[in-house]
């Protein structure tokens, strides 16, 4: 068990701490198609000089010229922010893998949320952002 527990959908000021501070992304459900939002914030994040790992088990080839894996659990540490875009019902897995992972952050964009695993997650330290989009936060907290 970690030190200190996590916190679910931090304050303002946290956010940005984590937006200041975070290098490495692991952006799970990363799709090739342009019109995807994980795509988008994948080019959104690679354009602010950021490190996106992508990671879809289906994918062969790297999504804009980002590293792919199958699992977050393939990806190499640190991982600062794991970025999800599954369905809800798929997040467990991708949450027991980013903290096992040792993941910072665990970040589940619009219209996902899972409860059980966020409280997981909390118990183990990490933080938990559910059901916000990453590229709206950013522009509502960095560039306003």
């Amino acid at each position: 068990m970690a030190d200190r527990k996590g916190v679910l959908n931090p304050p303002d000021d946290r956010i940005r701490e984590i937006f200041s501070s975070m290098r490495r992304i692991a952006v799970v459900g990363i799709s090739p198609k342009e019109d995807r939002a994980s795509h988008g914030i994948a080019r959104f994040l690679l354009g602010r000089g950021l490190e996106v790992l992508g990671v879809n088990p289906v994918l062969t080839e790297p999504v804009l010229g980002a590293p792919l894996f199958a699992s977050v659990r393939d990806v190499p540490p640190p991982i600062d922010v794991v970025d999800i875009f599954r369905r809800s019902e798929a997040v467990p897995p991708v949450v027991d893998d980013a903290i096992a992972a040792g993941a910072k952050v665990i970040w589940m964009q619009e219209g996902i949320e899972h409860p059980a695993a966020a409280a997981k997650a909390l118990e183990a330290g990490t933080d938990v952002i559910m059901d916000r989009c990453l590229y709206k936060e950013w522009l509502r907290l960095m560039n306003g």
